[in-house]
């Protein structure tokens, strides 16, 4: 059976009237669309499917199978495919998988995994430094293939000693390889921000302040809906409905002080589940920006026009980290080419800067004010094993924090 990378969709057959799923190129019907019944069949249906993709060899008690690493790569690629999955999609931590797994198959693809070992691996961080990938992220790709054997070695695939040996491999030190060094996240300044939000639409606008003030992830201020947000007493409280650490069992806990609540304001007026930052609404927001800007008269066909009704890409209902790092990156790419028209002299080139950096900038701030136990409250970081015995402590700082700063 071909493998592929998302989950069949259950939907309706409209000539019927019945839930459908189509595996494999089979349509299977699954009964009155929305029932009960229905869905239990669609679930047994996809269950059967994975389990069928994703079967392992089996081997005689206290036997190991003879596995090539090709076929470690794929079995495991299964299990990763539906184990790092949100709403039905491969999460980006199952990307960040492929990618790393993808190094050992040009020089041990065809050999057996239970001869793998530290030497072998080393050979294969050798090749990444090669390619000039920052240390960084050979570290992590390193990581990523050591929790392959071990995944390989909890289905006794493989035998323990193969990640036994390969854990010994040490991660590589700053200064200490021939590993390509990358420069630290530093801070973005005010005075930058400030100069990105005047020229971009509202909604960008407030996810970037959004940032400044809260100290929130990307991921998280994307996701922003009028529900997630407790608005009783001065400061509210926005939790969202997903989040880095939900599969820790970890809560996040957002306060909004009045910077931040002024930022959220104008985009309560919608339905409690929308999400408030929509690229549609952007879109809009700019067409009739540049209908004010216009400095030729508009033709009778110009003014008659109307948006398509089924565009062939019809704007997302919000953002994703991707779309808005990109919104970022254009507004300063606009206004260093403006920057650039001007004399030499004159010239005030904007440094380049990603959203993450609104976090660093607001731990700098906090850092300075409040010092450093309230950077961990406001950025959310917590110990696992403190979570439980802080949370409201932590909750109660992190409202102090909103109060001054945000």
């Amino acid at each position: 059976m071909s493998r592929s990378n998302h989950i069949p969709k259950y939907s309706l057959h409209k000539p019927s009237g019945q839930a459908r799923v189509i595996i494999g190129g089979k349509h299977h019907y699954l009964g009155k669309f929305g029932s009960s019944e229905s869905r239990t069949k669609y679930a047994a249906l996809i269950g059967k499917r994975f389990h069928e993709e994703s079967k392992l060899p089996e081997s005689p008690p206290g036997k190991f199978p003879l596995l090539t690493i090709d076929e470690l790569i794929l079995h495991y690629l299964d299990h990763a495919r539906t184990y790092y999955c949100f709403d039905g999609k491969p999460t980006k931590e199952y990307t960040c998988m492929e990618e790393a797994v993808r190094h050992l198959r040009p020089l041990y693809g065809n050999s057996e995994a239970k001869d793998f070992g530290p030497n072998k691996l080393t050979i294969v961080r050798e090749t990444m430094i090669v390619q000039r990938l920052a240390r960084t992220v050979i570290n992590n790709r390193i990581n990523r293939i050591k929790r392959a054997f071990k995944w390989a070695v909890s289905r006794e695939l493989i035998p323990p000693s193969v990640y036994q040996a390969i854990r010994t491999l040490d991660g590589l030190r700053f200064g200490r390889s021939n590993a390509k060094e990358t420069d630290p996240v530093k801070p973005v300044l005010d005075s930058a921000i400030k100069s990105v939000t005047d020229i971009v639409s509202p909604q960008i606008a407030a996810m970037v302040w959004l940032q400044r003030y809260t100290g929130m992830r990307p991921g998280e201020v994307v996701i922003m809906r009028p529900c997630d947000i407790k608005m009783s007493g001065k400061i509210w409280v926005f939790e969202p409905y997903t989040h880095k650490n939900k599969y820790r069992g970890h809560s996040r806990l957002v306060p909004l002080g009045p910077k931040s609540q002024a930022q959220v304001k104008p985009f309560l007026n919608r339905k409690a589940e929308q999400f408030m930052f929509s690229p549609a609404e952007a879109e809009a927001w700019r067409s009739v920006q540049r209908r004010k800007t216009r400095k030729s008269p508009m033709t009778p066909s110009h003014a008659k026009r109307k948006s398509k009704s089924k565009p062939k890409r019809k704007k997302r209902d919000r953002y994703d980290t991707a779309s808005y790092r990109r919104a970022i990156s254009y507004a300063i790419k606009k206004l260093n080419k403006h920057q650039n028209s001007l004399p030499k002299k004159e010239r005030k080139l904007i440094p380049h800067w990603h959203p993450h950096q609104l976090r660093h900038q607001f731990a700098t701030i906090v850092r300075e004010q409040l010092g450093a136990e309230a950077v961990q409250i406001g950025l959310g970081h917590k110990s696992t094993d403190l979570v439980d015995l802080y949370a409201e402590k932590n909750l109660a700082a992190a409202r102090q924090i909103a109060g001054k700063i945000g």
